[in-house]
């Protein structure tokens, strides 16, 4: 009889599993998307493109953030297996990051120069800081409903009872 109920729990676990984990990544990539597009607008709006730079600056742009999410999703996945001592392992690490940075900066690089191309010197000059200034409101957003999701509230004033 246990037989019976672990093979009728695998075989549900096997069709249940993946939907689940579909689900999920759905709605993981359905929030991306949702963020992506918001940081578009924020984009467009603090670097006050007019439709023809909008045109011209989102397909350089998207072009730019596909390559450094490559970067990012690259470095994120590396990982050795060596037997390395943990001097051995701390020099690669290092000299890991810093072909990271080096690799980001070439990027960035770059494409503030195409930037240059396609939009007004102030405003390229701006995409970059538009940038952060949006991923650190993201950062505060995303803090404040974990916040709010743990019952602690999100702002300075709240008092606790």
């Amino acid at each position: 009889m246990k037989r019976i109920k672990l093979i009728w729990f695998t075989v549900l676990m096997l069709f249940a599993g993946p939907s689940v984990v579909t689900a999920q990544q759905t709605a993981s990539d359905e929030a991306a998307e949702k963020i992506k597009a918001i940081q578009i607008q924020y984009l467009t709006k603090k670097l006050e493109l007019t439709p023809e730079e909008a045109q011209k600056f989102l397909p350089v742009y998207n072009n730019y953030t596909k390559e450094v999410e490559q970067l990012i999703a690259e470095h994120r996945d590396k990982k050795d297996q060596d037997h390395l001592t943990p001097d051995e392992a701390g020099k690669k690490n290092m000299d890991k990051e810093l072909n990271y940075q080096k690799r980001m900066l070439d990027i960035r690089s770059r494409y503030s120069t195409e930037f240059q191309k396609v939009l007004p010197g102030r405003k390229a000059g701006m995409v970059f800081k538009s940038e952060r200034e949006f991923r650190n409101i993201m950062v505060i957003h995303l803090n404040n409903q974990r916040m709010n999701r743990m019952g602690q509230g999100g702002g300075p004033n709240k008092r606790r009872p």
